[in-house]
Formats: C-alpha cells, structure tokens, sequence
C-alpha cells in the first residue's frame, strides 16, 4: 500500500499581496497604512515660455518643500482602449437618417478600427500616491521616512473607528497635495473604489484586462 504524502495547501496569490482591502476611496495596506491614488492631468512643459517654465520650476520646488507626508509619482503608458469610442460612433451611425452622414460615419469607423490595428497606439496616465503611516505622522526628514517605508510589515486588523481616523488624516493631506498641484496648473481628483480596483486589475493583470473587462464592485461576489 503506497504511503499517503501529507498535502500541503498551496497559498493563495492574494496571501503575497500587501494590500489588505480597498473601500472607501482607500487603499488599505496589510502593515495598517492607507494610501489614496490621484489622477493628475499633464502639461506641455517645452511649450511653455521661459517664465511661465520658470514658474512652474518655482511652484514644484515650493510644492516639494511644504509636503510632510510621503508621495509616489507613478507614470502608466497603456495601449489605448478605443473599444467604447467605436461603439458609440457605430451607435450614431445606425441611427442617422441621412444616407451621406451614414456613410460618411461608416468611413470613420472604418478608419478609426484600420488605425488601431495597424500599430498600438499608447496613452500615459500619471498618478500621485498620497500615503498615510500613523507611525510617522509628525515631521521627519526624507530618509528616516525611507526606512520605514521598506522595513518589513505585519498583518494589522483596523478598527472602524481607527479606520475612520486614518481616513481623515489621509485626506487631509490630499486636500493639501491637490492644492499644490494646482499651483502648477495641474488638476487632479481622487481615484474612488471602482476606479482603484480597476487599476490595480489591469496592472497586475495586463493581457488578461483587454480582453476581460473588469465588471462593476457592486456586481462582483467576493468571498469573506
């Protein structure tokens, strides 16, 4: 009788992740830390004058000197997704009545999908992560921030009221980087729930994400 190997459960691919859930607006990370995403719009900096350059420089130093809490620029390029855009002229040319328009919108689909296909056309996305670690909430320099960002972390339960307190904290400081961006003529805006978990979908998930849509949180079955 052959002996029976002890089996051994294979962890999950979300026991390797350090996010431990995202609600709220909030990225919730497994040491208890929160982090928040910012969508932030791009300028043309070699259009610019030299002045209006130099006032940008000058706004960008002064934004760096006021922060007290620790950020991440992330720049994402993507083959851009036209898939929605096609639909939406397809739609208007079904339901034009003038024979010249039909076919002239038929033309521009054709196009627009001749377009795509021949090369991939990219689009970049830049993003301020905007952390929050109540462990250096008071001012400290850049490398003892640094340090604790790195130093390994622990599995930590949040509490709905010490979540609620992060939370403020957290968005307090957005409040303060989103004006310093504006400073810069860059408009931003928080990233919600349904967007936050779509980015990290199809980061994680890049070839699989263009052809499976993420589908909307509030139809999604999650297990407990």
């Amino acid at each position: 009788m052959a002996d029976k190997k002890a089996t051994k459960s294979t962890p999950s691919t979300q026991s390797y992740m350090t996010i431990s859930e995202i609600r709220d607006d909030t990225v919730i990370m497994k040491d208890g830390t929160l982090r928040a995403v910012l969508l932030v719009s791009s300028i043309n900096f070699a259009l610019k004058s030299e002045d209006e350059q130099n006032a940008i420089i000058a706004g960008y130093v002064s934004f760096l000197n006021s922060l007290d809490t620790t950020l991440q620029v992330v720049i994402q390029s993507r083959k851009l997704n036209l898939d929605n855009y096609l639909l939406t002229i397809k739609k208007a040319e079904q339901a034009q009545t003038n024979d010249l328009l039909k076919l002239q919108t038929a033309e521009y689909r054709k196009y627009i999908t001749d377009l795509v296909e021949l090369g991939d056309i990219m689009t970049k996305r830049f993003y301020v992560v905007v952390y929050y670690n109540p462990a250096f909430s008071k001012k400290r320099n850049f490398w003892q921030r640094s340090g604790d960002m790195i130093s390994p972390t622990k599995l930590i339960k949040l509490s709905q009221k010490e979540f609620i307190k992060r939370h403020k904290e957290l968005f307090v400081g957005i409040d303060k980087v989103v004006s310093g961006l504006s400073s810069m003529g860059l408009r931003s805006s928080v990233l919600s729930t349904q967007s936050l978990i779509e980015l990290f979908y199809n980061t994680y998930n890049p070839t699989m994400a263009e052809t499976q849509k993420m589908a909307d949180i509030n139809k999604l079955e999650v297990e407990p």
